[in-house]
């Protein structure tokens, strides 16, 4: 059980969003296979295309960030590396038409999230501490409804351990009470922990391939809790 170490019980929260709250990676998953099936290359197996785009969104990811824009530029790279045909501008729509398909989705929450948000919510500070794009997140939590169970949404450029830290000084968080909780090692859990917090990791069978790290350990006083669900936080908190 996790420690309750406020005079009030309360711990601080911070909640990760795509593919904690609600699905993402998936329809990105499907639109790549489109893009891989569009393409129908002769030469390289769908899995060394894949192996190209990987390295290719890794690339944009520092140019370009994350988000839709990204992907869309990830992929028109991609054809232009790999395509024996020369990038027409009829192509170019097909492809960025892969992306507009995530964009119109609805979002799609986990199971057992608005439960258990109300939950947590009527117990501890619960703040949405997501990465990306900010119109593309904020629209998502605006359509997600449940901005409400937040006190605080804050929508950084990348989750690393310089980003935990100002989070700490800005909100004045106390690290031995304040909980990062997400999908991915690579940018909820590992960071948290090197910034001194602790960490619940929730994993999803569809994180992003690079967002995979294997999880550290926690180093006390820190801790590191694992559930299978999101709905596995009442057991703790």
């Amino acid at each position: 059980m996790a420690q309750r170490t406020n005079s009030d019980g309360a711990q601080t929260l911070l909640i990760d969003a795509d593919d904690t709250l609600w699905e993402n990676n998936i329809y990105f998953e499907r639109a790549i296979a489109n893009f891989i099936s569009f393409l129908n290359h002769h030469e390289y197996s769908p899995q060394q295309v894949r192996a190209t785009l990987n390295e290719v969104e890794r690339e944009s990811i520092v140019s370009h960030g994350y988000g839709l824009h990204s992907f869309v530029h990830s992929l028109v790279q991609t054809f232009e590396r790999l395509a024996v045909e020369p990038l027409t501008p009829a192509l170019h729509e097909t492809i960025r038409g892969f992306a507009h398909v995530i964009a119109e989705h609805p979002v799609e929450l986990l199971h057992g999230v608005p439960e258990t948000l109300q939950y947590l919510s009527e117990r501890h500070h619960l703040m949405l501490v997501t990465k990306g794009a900010f119109a593309e997140q904020s629209g998502k939590v605006e359509r997600s409804g449940l901005k409400d169970y937040f006190a605080v949404v804050e929508i950084v450029a990348e989750k690393d351990v310089a980003t935990y830290r100002n989070l700490v000084s800005k909100y004045d968080l106390p690290s031995n009470s304040t909980w990062m909780v997400g999908n991915s090692p690579k940018s909820d859990i590992n960071p948290a922990l090197a910034a001194g917090l602790n960490a619940v990791f929730v994993p999803h069978g569809q994180t992003w391939i690079l967002e995979h790290e294997e999880v550290a350990q926690a180093q006390p006083p820190t801790r590191l809790l694992i559930v299978e669900s999101f709905a596995g936080l009442k057991e703790h908190f």
